[in-house]
């Protein structure tokens, strides 16, 4: 088990994850990070909130940022 965290990005600001979780592997960790992306996202519609441009930095222990997710690419949107 490795210990990720999800800081999100959002232009130059940065909101750290103080707590992190723990994954089997990166893979598993992403996966929950596109979960998160899209609880979030739901929010911010309902709420008529910007939803372009914020992204979750997964970070390892150590502060190195090892994987990025952008908040729009975990949209599935129909294309006519």
């Amino acid at each position: 088990m490795a210990r990720y965290f999800f800081h999100i990005r959002d232009g130059e600001r940065l909101s750290k994850d103080p707590e992190g979780a723990d994954f089997e592997n990166l893979d598993a960790a992403r996966v929950e990070a596109v979960k998160s992306a899209r609880e979030l996202l739901s929010q911010k519609v309902l709420n008529g909130e910007e939803v372009d441009g914020q992204a979750f930095e997964l970070t390892a222990e150590d502060g190195t940022v090892i994987d990025r997710v952008p908040f729009r690419d975990v949209l599935r949107l129909h294309e006519e």
